[in-house]
């Protein structure tokens, strides 16, 4: 990675120098497995006389031709950046090279299919690596318009942002000539090629037009893709965001495309949206699954409006982007599809992920400050997408929701097609609402860290409430008070669970609030702080409402306000308030009445890691077995061909421990043993051998039999998890070597490294600590960063938490000065390691 950085000051001085105006692009990819040829001319104005550079990484650059002129590649070319000196005011550069496929999920992905051995190529360019594939001024505030020529086999499908024409032909070979772009960045421009199949559907745009609409996947995926799902979802979306922002669709056509080995959810790419193949079902999935892929295809769409139409101007508002993408498709999602419980999805998955972000060392304004491309690698975060979609619920709470669309409407119009910061949404809210909201961006956007709130509540011997206070805390590194609006229900039993009785809405601010409102009324069984989760804070309750909830949990009967308890638990777990052991008996005990998919998949997982890393090691095996026991008892107790059947005995595969579960597992994946409505499909076979061979009950030789059964990508994928999950020193070792220091795929890395860390005993990690340690400034210097982001977080020895695993990381961060954004994954590392050893700690007073 050195020398491939780019700060925010020489984007600015660039900006000072250069305007682009249009990119002509010609990508021919009939040369080879290894290159593909990359001609740009890129036209645009300068500072008369000035000097500049333009980002392009490659294996060679043939020629170099500024306003006429033959420049020495061997001159102004280091690899990464090009030379640009004495410019005149109206500027053609044409560049020719040969750019490099890769398999790490940047630039210009290659995929061969293991089914059919076809090949598949699809572009990810957030943040940097659109110069991976063509010359470019990398940075967003230089939009232009953009056109892409292609030359690829004939028989493939080409896609790129604007509609796909009719090639030209010759022979087995096609070229593409695509018209140009509205003005647009880099970084969403995109390029999909390759024998894809093809879905077609159509809408109508609010402004009449008709908007052609593609779904694309692999051929040997193609049975499993559920495209008119897809189209129906889209639709969807198209009516509840034209209708909200009151402005059309920008774009010319629709596509989606499903594309292998896959680092994230999906890219915003303007008109060409590129997914994970994770959301083609082959296999049954949860119900949290299937709401994710929902949510994720209205995030997407959401993008083509806020960071697509209208793009910020530098990375330190990338928050403007996302967290608007996580609000608005959860607001989507509730109101304009099936899945009407998207908020309680939202407070159990994204609320999760935020506080936990939000209290590591590395934590971080809304508003970053983003030095270089580096920051903005490591800024894809909790903070960014779940605290920044958490802020805005607040926000809308703040403002009211018509004045906050009939802000953004205001927005999008007047901004259109050019580059804003933070201060024009701003300017736009205030109008519409008249809100002040300098002092709230300031408090919320400008600081990091969550705060704590807590209600005190005084009653007289007859039970009426003569006070409550909401106390408001704050982390010592972090001493913000913030306002909050935020709501507080009353909860009683009735005949049907605990349900709301009554509810107050109100502001808080400071460290401590009265609220008039309740005083002279009965008090309730629960006093619910945060009802309807408008407010991002942890809450806890008062020791009255733990007392009901902690027995009951089960039993409330809003989703919404169950999550909410559920979530509050997991915090005081985490912040050592709560002995994990109890936890444990809180989750085993009612997590059968959980009706929620992704409140009862994050349950799961957390119950999982308490008894793996949480617990005091001196009751680890017995609180996993507990656990093992409890969910199959569970599994096979659960309603026939159900959700929560499905995941009880996933998560129970997953956490096998004793001859006994292995003998359950056996009598699953042989048919001896059958839970009814239970299928034993491809996925879930895998996820039984993957227990088998946690125990030591398989090996390479099953690991080796099912992947010859199932050889797709997925299959190996599945292979590398399975093999890395041997419990044995001496396979943990093979698997990370082979991964450290082969040139393996990005899924095969991933895969990997959820296996090396799924063992029930930690002493098998105990050999990795040294050799991971010793491997990670070779792997930073040497790999791209998503590569080396993903072998550093994901081969790292966590469930090994203990003084020992920090005492190892600390002396690395205590050896010598490192780039920044490597030392601050590190140090997240250890962070989880040091709250694991507190929480156990606590828990050993149990």
């Amino acid at each position: 990675m050195p020398g491939e950085n780019l700060t925010r000051q020489e984007a600015s001085d660039r900006a000072a120098i250069v305007a682009t105006e249009s990119y002509d692009i010609t990508l021919d990819l009939t040369k080879g497995d290894e290159v593909f040829g990359s001609t740009t001319t890129v036209k645009f104005t300068a500072t008369d006389g000035a000097s500049t550079f333009i980002d392009h990484i490659s294996r060679t650059v043939h020629s170099v031709t500024l306003n006429g002129v033959e420049l020495d590649p061997a001159e102004v070319n280091d690899g990464v950046r090009i030379q640009l000196p004495g410019l005149a005011a109206e500027n053609e550069l044409t560049i020719v090279s040969d750019a490099i496929y890769m398999n790490t999920g940047e630039g210009l992905h290659r995929f061969v299919d293991p089914v059919d051995g076809e090949v598949y190529l699809y572009s990810q360019f957030e943040v940097p690596d659109a110069r991976r594939v063509y010359s470019v001024f990398e940075q967003p505030d230089l939009k232009a318009e953009f056109s892409f020529n292609v030359v690829a086999p004939a028989r493939w499908k080409v896609v790129s942002n604007q509609p796909t024409p009719e090639p030209e032909i010759d022979g087995e070979v096609g070229t593409w000539r695509f018209e140009k772009t509205p003005p647009i960045s880099s970084y969403i421009t995109a390029l999909v090629a390759g024998p894809y199949k093809e879905f077609r559907d159509e809408l109508t745009s609010s402004d009449g037009r008709t908007i052609p609409l593609g779904v694309f996947c692999r051929e040997s995926l193609a049975e499993h893709m559920d495209a008119d799902y897809i189209f129906e979802t889209t639709k969807r979306g198209f009516e509840f965001f034209e209708q909200n922002f009151d402005v059309p669709y920008p774009f010319d056509k629709y596509d989606q495309l499903f594309c292998p080995e896959y680092n994230m959810g999906a890219m915003e790419n303007a008109g060409c949206v590129t997914f994970t193949e994770a959301y083609i079902f082959r296999s049954k999935v949860t119900d949290a699954i299937k709401e994710r892929r929902v949510v994720t295809v209205l995030h997407e769409l959401a993008h083509m409006w806020f960071g697509d139409l209208v793009t910020m101007k530098w990375w330190n508002d990338l928050w403007l982007n996302e967290s608007f993408a996580e609000w608005s498709s959860t607001l989507a999602t509730a109101e304009a599809t099936e899945w009407k419980g998207a908020w309680t999805t939202f407070q159990a998955l994204e609320k999760t992920w935020a506080y936990r972000q939000d209290q590591l060392p590395s934590t971080h304004p809304i508003v970053a400050e983003i030095r270089d491309l580096d920051d903005v690698q490591v800024n894809f975060d909790g903070i960014t997408y779940a605290k920044g979609g958490s802020v805005i619920k607040q926000l809308v709470a703040w403002v009211g929701i018509e004045s906050f669309m009939q802000g953004l409407s205001a927005y999008f119009k007047k901004h259109a097609w050019k580059n804003t910061v933070l201060a024009d949404l701003l300017v736009e809210l205030e109008a519409a609402s008249g809100r002040e909201l300098t002092e709230w961006s300031k408090l919320w956007l400008e600081t990091a860290g969550v705060n704590t709130l807590r209600p005190v509540v005084e009653t007289d011997a007859e039970g009426v409430i003569q006070k409550l206070v909401v106390q408001q805390s704050a982390p010592d590194d972090y001493p913000t008070l913030r306002p909050h609006r935020i709501a507080l229900g009353f909860y009683n039993r009735t005949e049907r669970g605990f349900e709301r009785a009554e509810r107050f809405e109100f502001d808080i601010d400071g460290a401590e609030t009265e609220i008039a409102d309740v005083v002279g009324k009965q008090r309730p069984e629960m006093i619910l702080l945060n009802d309807d989760d408008l407010a991002y804070a942890k809450i806890r309750l008062d020791d009255q409402s733990w007392q009901a909830a902690w027995s009951s949990v089960g039993d409330i009967v809003d989703p919404l306000a169950r999550a909410l308890v559920w979530g509050a638990a997991w915090d005081a777990t985490r912040d050592g308030e709560i002995a994990a052991r109890d936890y444990v008996d809180l989750v085993l005990k009612h997590i059968h009445a959980e009706t929620e998919s992704t409140t009862l998949r994050s349950a799961l997982a957390q119950v999982a890691q308490t008894a793996r890393t949480y617990v005091d090691p001196s009751t680890r095996a017995e609180t996993i077995r507990l656990v093992g026991d409890s969910l199959w008892q569970l599994a096979t107790s659960a309603e026939a061909g159900s959700d929560a059947q499905f995941q009880f005995v996933t998560a129970f595969a997953g956490i096998a421990s004793t001859d006994e579960h292995v003998a359950a597992l056996k009598a699953l994946q042989s048919g001896d043993e059958k839970l009814e409505g239970l299928e034993i499909d491809t996925d879930l076979s895998w996820q039984l051998l993957g227990g088998l061979v946690l125990n030591g009950a398989a090996g390479e030789a099953e690991v080796d039999a099912a992947h010859k059964a199932d050889n797709t990508a997925n299959g190996a994928q599945a292979a590398a998890r399975v093999r890395a999950t041997v419990p044995t020193a001496e396979a943990k070792r093979a698997a990370f070597d082979a991964v450290v220091d082969g040139d393996v795929p990005n899924m095969i890395v991933r895969y990997t490294g959820l296996g090396l860390s799924h063992v029930n005993d930690p002493a098998e990690l105990a050999t990795l600590i040294e050799r991971y340690h010793s491997s990670i400034d070779s792997t930073w210097e040497k790999r791209s960063y998503q590569m080396a982001e993903e072998l550093i977080q994901g081969l790292y020895p966590a469930t090994a938490a203990s003084p020992e695993l920090a005492s190892a990381t600390r002396e690395w961060l205590a050896e010598k000065e490192r780039p920044a954004s490597l030392t601050r994954l590190v140090r997240e590392l250890l962070a989880g390691v040091d709250r694991a050893v507190a929480v156990q700690q606590r828990d050993a007073q149990k």
